[in-house]
């Protein structure tokens, strides 16, 4: 007997009922169903639900592990895919008018993995227009209905917060992954940039943008990443060779490991956030973690300029075949920003992606002097409305490509609204992160209050 609600289960959990044959995927899949049936209808996480296809899915992956061809951990994982990744045969939107009916011929790499690891999927989550900022979607964070989610994965974290969902996909191009995660309560990793292939994933900038998945807990992302990370020849972005084998490294021991503190920048608004930073940091040092201040590269500014004009400029430039037939179809803040990349010239392309370089160099040199650094995910608590949130403390990693994580570190007092702690390593880091991660939820259960018990119900 499972003594629990199934959808309060974590990934790992539940695929070690699966394969023990304690739990059947039919069973799962349709706990989670009847959880969007339930809750949707006020969060509207939720672009499509595919709820026939993921009951088909879940039979054939249930058969297939009676007869002892057992996949792995996801086999028979329900699982949602921002509606920015196509899906062969299911409607892939983007958040947009432009092409609102728009079903794919093919899957992407992410969707063909997932599929060969037998997760099963449950339908498209919601996303700001083509994952840019504003045209926010209506999507509410579980915790509090009348706060934002954080964008542009905001239907991916608000699933998995409000248990409508074990995982979800995500993509970042400035914050879009860590920033919701952290505002939700969950557990998230943007790995190196091209560690996971974006074929078949609408982009919103072609050398900033990153795949990672929502989860509750260090192992669940551990697990995800293990089946999503890997060489794609059509993706010439993504990294050579095979993925490391990433739960392995939950076993590393964090003794010694020292965390840089950064000297600046990574000031929270909000008292909460640095009170729970400073808890956390207690936490880690009774782990065995040590802990050095460090001086963050001079161009900081510069960096966050080039970081935008970047995302402008290659994301006019992957839209201008549509844009010019299609422009009234966008929304008005996507307009915006397109506009402001056609604007640009070569030269202040090229003048951004020389900035790039060097911050990247600057920031991969803090390296040499820590294992990781540390700092909170989010400058505020999640805000009431429907504005996304400030994206600044995650788009340094981004800028860079260094791998980045968020975790659960604590709640408002008055609000209850979740804290994220982020942490942060150098280019393939992300064994250090994940033990780092790992063992202070070991220490610490702010990743089991999650929204399906504490926020809405």
């Amino acid at each position: 007997m499972i003594s629990t609600q199934l959808y309060e289960l974590t990934l790992a959990e539940a695929g070690a009922l699966i394969r023990s044959k304690r739990l059947s995927p039919t069973e799962l899949t349709e706990a989670y169903i009847e959880r969007i049936e339930s809750k949707n209808n006020h969060i509207q996480a939720w672009a499509a639900v595919t709820a026939d296809a993921a009951r088909k899915a879940a039979l054939a992956a249930e058969k297939q592990i009676m007869n002892g061809h057992y996949n792995g951990p996801l086999h028979g994982i329900p699982y949602g895919a921002k509606d920015i990744i196509c899906t062969e045969g299911v409607r892939t939107a983007a958040g947009s008018s432009v092409d609102p009916e728009y079903v794919p011929a093919t899957n992407a790499a992410v969707i063909e993995r997932l599929d060969s690891a037998g997760a099963i999927l449950l339908g498209k989550t919601t996303t700001t227009e083509y994952a840019y900022q504003g045209g926010e979607p209506p999507t509410r964070n579980p915790w509090n209905l009348s706060h934002t989610p954080g964008g542009s994965s905001s239907g991916s974290a608000a699933a998995v917060a409000a248990g409508m969902a074990s995982f979800t996909l995500g993509t970042q191009t400035f914050g879009s992954l860590i920033r919701p995660a952290a505002y939700n309560g969950l557990t998230c990793m943007k790995p190196t940039f091209g560690r996971i292939s974006r074929f078949g994933v609408f982009y919103a900038s072609w050398s900033l943008d990153h795949i990672g998945t929502f989860t509750r807990t260090v192992e669940d992302t551990a697990i995800t990443l293990e089946a999503l990370a890997g060489h794609d020849s059509r993706d010439p972005s993504t990294l050579p060779g095979a993925a490391p084998f990433f739960t392995q490294a939950l076993d590393t021991d964090i003794r010694g490991m020292v965390l840089g503190l950064p000297d600046s920048f990574f000031v929270a608004e909000d008292p909460a956030i640095t009170e729970a930073l400073n808890a956390a940091i207690q936490v880690l040092t009774q782990l065995g973690v040590q802990f050095k201040k460090i001086k963050l590269p001079d161009c900081m500014d510069e960096a966050i300029a080039a970081h935008r004009m970047t995302m402008r400029a290659e994301g006019a430039a992957y839209h201008m075949d549509k844009y010019e037939t299609h422009a009234d179809k966008y929304g008005p803040s996507m307009r915006e920003q397109l506009e402001l990349g056609y604007e640009l010239s070569a030269v202040d392309y090229l003048r951004a992606q020389r900035v790039r370089t060097v911050f990247r160099n600057d920031m991969m040199r803090l390296f040499y002097e820590v294992d990781a650094i540390l700092t909170p995910s989010t400058p505020t608590l999640a805000l009431a409305g429907y504005k996304t949130g400030s994206p600044m403390f995650n788009g340094p990693f981004t800028n860079a490509g260094l791998p980045a994580m968020t975790v659960p570190m604590g709640l408002e007092p008055s609000s209850q609204l979740p804290i994220g702690m982020q942490l942060a390593g150098p280019l393939l880091g992300e064994d250090k992160l994940l033990a780092i991660g790992h063992r202070f939820q070991q220490a610490t259960n702010w990743h089991r209050m999650t929204a399906a018990f504490y926020g809405t119900k």
